[in-house]
């Protein structure tokens, strides 16, 4: 079954969970366009949750789904908050979701991880997952070691569940290089930071319009914890700090509050703006409708170009 249609949904692109922005106005903006808007859970008490939620379905009758980091103390009363909404999809990270999965399946709903290599995929399909989120180092955020040119091939091989391909993607080229990996469909962030919808302060927005190819870094390996954002005094300093073998409480200190700083305030030199490799690729700010929309009308076209391209004309084709 294909990812879209498991899902109820017109087009195979997921909104990626970004804390302290994939709320209910980008969640249902990218749901009415026609995509899957994923609720992000990352802070929230259940009660918090539950509003939003019910945010979210006053502004769409579309599916949405909900994503929890299971590293959150709470995630017990967050995993039982989506039954009782009856929410239709849930994505997980940051931990294992084997003792939530069953009691979620049970309750008829879509469990996605997201997963950074090969064994965790297999993994979550041992445990019943429906499908995978495989999400590559250039995304924003959170990440693992992995790029996605390498990582989606070897999870579409080793597993039989729909994969869907996230890191680095912001137009119809990365969907179709996506669809040539296996991929049923992508997972975007990045892109959607940069819309009149997201509820992020405005600086935020234009600190992803204005960055270059090489403006991200990954602050954190030391700790076992990389996070991908863009290069400010803060991320600088975290990385001359970590250089410099600083305790794990001077590192927490320096980064406490420092993604509301950047959401909420707009200070974009000591907060953190998580985004990914591909800001670079992003130039103005426009609307979720146009992003989806215009991504799978450029996907179309890159697929018909691959196609009428002196490629096709070069690889042979028995007989």
């Amino acid at each position: 079954m294909s990812i879209t249609t498991l899902l109820g949904i017109q087009y195979p692109i997921f909104q990626g969970a970004m804390a302290q922005i994939a709320l209910a106005p980008l969640a249902a903006a990218v749901s009415n366009a026609g995509g899957l808007g994923i609720l992000a859970s990352g802070g929230f008490t259940a009660e918090q949750l539950r509003e939003e939620i019910h945010k979210c379905k006053q502004l769409t009758n579309k599916p949405f789904g909900v994503n929890i980091m299971l590293m959150a103390e709470n995630r017990d009363e967050l995993a039982q908050v989506i039954i009782d909404e009856k929410i239709k999809v849930v994505t997980t990270g940051a931990g294992s979701p084997k003792n939530y999965i069953p009691m979620w399946k049970a309750a008829g709903i879509i469990v996605i991880p997201v997963v950074p290599s090969v064994a965790i995929a297999r993994k979550m399909q041992e445990l019943g997952a429906d499908a995978i989120v495989a999400e590559g180092t250039e995304a924003g955020g959170h990440v693992g070691e992995t790029t996605t040119m390498s990582l989606i091939p070897q999870v579409v091989d080793s597993v039989t569940i729909p994969v869907i391909a996230a890191g680095g993607i912001a137009d119809g080229r990365g969907v179709a290089a996506a669809f040539a990996l296996g991929a049923q469909g992508v997972q975007v962030g990045t892109r959607f930071l940069a819309t009149t919808e997201c509820p992020t302060h405005e600086n935020f927005k234009l600190a992803v319009v204005h960055a270059k190819d090489t403006d991200t870094l990954v602050t954190g390996r030391t700790q076992g914890a990389p996070v991908r954002s863009i290069k400010n005094k803060m991320t600088l300093e975290y990385i001359k700090l970590e250089q410099e073998h600083a305790s794990r409480d001077q590192l927490e200190e320096l980064a406490l509050g420092s993604l509301r700083k950047a959401v909420l305030e707009g200070d974009t030199e000591n907060g953190s703006v998580m985004a990914g490799q591909i800001a670079g690729l992003v130039k103005e700010i426009t609307s979720v409708e146009q992003v989806v929309h215009s991504m799978f009308a450029e996907a179309k076209l890159a697929c018909d170009c691959i196609a009428a391209s002196s490629l096709a004309v070069a690889i042979p084709v028995e007989a």
